[in-house]
C-alpha cells in the first residue's frame, strides 16, 4: 500500500506469471510507474517515467516478435 495520507497503490501481477512468485508487480503511482519483486514486496521499488516505461515495454514487445 502507499504511504500514510496518500491514495493506496494498486499493484498488478502479469497474467504471464506462472504463479510461482517469480515475477514482478507494476503500479501507476502518480507521475511514475513503480515496479517491485513479488518475492520482496517490502523491498526496493524501481520508478520509471511514463515515457521510459512505454519505451521499455515497446522494446520487450519487439524482442518477443519472431523475425
Amino acid at each position: 500500500m502507499g504511504e500514510t495520507g496518500t491514495a493506496p497503490t494498486w499493484w498488478r501481477t502479469s497474467s504471464y506469471s506462472g504463479g510461482d512468485n517469480n515475477c514482478i508487480e507494476v503500479a501507476a503511482t502518480g507521475a511514475s510507474i513503480s515496479v517491485r519483486d513479488t518475492k520482496r514486496r517490502q523491498g526496493d521499488v524501481l520508478r520509471f517515467s511514463p515515457g521510459a516505461w512505454r519505451a521499455f515495454t515497446a522494446d520487450l514487445r519487439r524482442a518477443s516478435v519472431p523475425a
